[in-house]
């Protein structure tokens, strides 16, 4: 029993010495030594960065689709047989390449029909004439009469108008055989073949032979919301503006999304859709490396201004209040004060400043939400991409000693 005894008051010794190390003991030892992060129980620890002055480009951004700058449909102008096709599918052709041939000899005999009918009235055309000069001469000494000497002059006159007529069915038949030669009107590249050689083509074919269209340059449209017709406009009374090219699913707020092209606003419409509320603009690419293919959709960005030297900020140190935009910044004292902003622009990366901010200035980007005005802060580095967990490490110099020393009781 009094063993017994001595067990029960050795236990009771026990679990009130545990009690008062871990209500009275630790709670003094974490005070002292200022927390398991190293700072004071009455700071918070965040993290801030400088405001900075940089050239801040106002992009807009868009959807649109690329076009072709010129297509043509090559159709056959006279009717016959193709005898030659000299195109392979997906080639590029100049302006006057040949593209096929058609039978020709039809448009041929017509041409040379047409010679010969000239060659004809040409020769009725050099009688008539002698025999004006005869009777001119004959009427002068009154060896005929007047009226035959009109008469002669009346009928050279009529085969002139007929030489002439002639003339014009020789360039008829001249321009027809020539269609039989059927050659690229622009340059660009040939799509599929839609006939083969041996077919019988007509002037009324709708499919025609194939379709040529211009890849360099090349047309993208796109369009924007009509709130930012006004910029644009003037972006366009300033000079030319750059227009980007993105791949479509592309990450537009990446600083390191290589554009398909860069070219130049071409076309602004000068109307706006009122079913959409859209305006429709159109882009011009050089397409050298023939990124943008005809029909493709494309993210279009819209340079409208740049904005030099502006005081910028992250976004996540913008936050929003019933009485607007404000942000906490820290001073030299690592008080906190909430100072209310006014945001000019505002970018997936960077939010540019009007007026509250100077630059310079420290401005938190993590932990305000724990944060109120003229609040105890703590500065500790932000955590790195390669660790598990945040850096309690205070800006500008090393831990204290307590943030990297073990608790006395062995806790990690």
């Amino acid at each position: 029993m009094r063993r017994l005894l001595t067990i029960l008051v050795v236990l009771a010794l026990a679990g009130g010495g545990g009690y008062w190390w871990l209500m009275v003991r630790k709670p003094a030892d974490t005070a002292a030594t200022g927390g398991a992060r190293g700072g004071r129980p009455d700071t918070i620890p965040v993290v801030v960065t400088e405001a900075k002055l940089r050239d801040v480009p106002v992009w807009l951004d868009g959807l649109g689709s690329a076009q072709a700058s010129a297509t043509v449909t090559v159709k056959p102008q006279v009717d016959g047989m193709l005898t030659e096709v000299r195109f392979h599918e997906g080639q590029d052709v100049q302006a006057g390449d040949v593209l096929a041939r058609i039978d020709p000899r039809i448009y041929q005999a017509s041409l040379d029909q047409a010679l010969a009918r000239k060659a004809q009235d040409m020769a009725n055309l050099a009688n008539a004439r002698v025999d004006l000069v005869r009777y001119t001469k004959l009427a002068a000494t009154a060896y005929t009469s007047a009226q035959q000497a009109d008469t002669q002059k009346a009928q050279v006159a009529q085969l002139e108008a007929q030489v002439a007529q002639d003339q014009a069915q020789i360039d008829t038949a001249r321009t027809q055989l020539s269609y039989t030669t059927i050659t690229a009107p622009i340059d660009g590249r040939t799509g599929m073949r839609q006939v083969d050689q041996g077919n019988l083509v007509h002037a009324s074919d709708t499919a025609g032979v194939v379709m040529i269209t211009t890849l360099r340059p090349i047309s993208v449209v796109f369009t924007l919301p009509q709130q930012q017709l006004a910029q644009v406009a003037a972006a366009q009374a300033r000079g030319p503006v750059t227009v980007l090219a993105m791949p479509q699913a592309s990450d537009m707020t990446s600083d390191t999304q290589t554009p398909l092209d860069t070219g130049t606003l071409s076309v602004l419409d000068n109307q706006v859709d009122p079913t959409t509320g859209t305006i429709k603009l159109k882009a011009t690419f050089p397409n050298a490396s023939l990124k943008l293919w005809p029909g493709a959709f494309v993210s279009v960005r819209l340079l409208a201004d740049t904005r030099h030297d502006a005081v910028t900020v992250p976004p996540v140190a913008v936050q929003r209040g019933p009485q607007g935009s404000y942000v906490y910044v820290v001073g030299e004292d690592l008080l906190a004060q909430r100072r209310p902003v006014t945001l000019a622009y505002e970018a997936p990366r960077t939010a540019v400043i009007g007026s509250g901010v100077q630059q310079g200035e420290r401005v938190v980007v993590d932990g305000a939400a724990r944060l109120t005005d003229k609040a105890k802060v703590t500065l500790v580095e932000p955590a790195r991409p390669d660790s598990g967990t945040p850096q309690a490490t205070p800006q500008g110099g090393k831990a204290p000693e307590t943030a990297s020393r073990k608790p006395a009781n062995g806790a990690s």
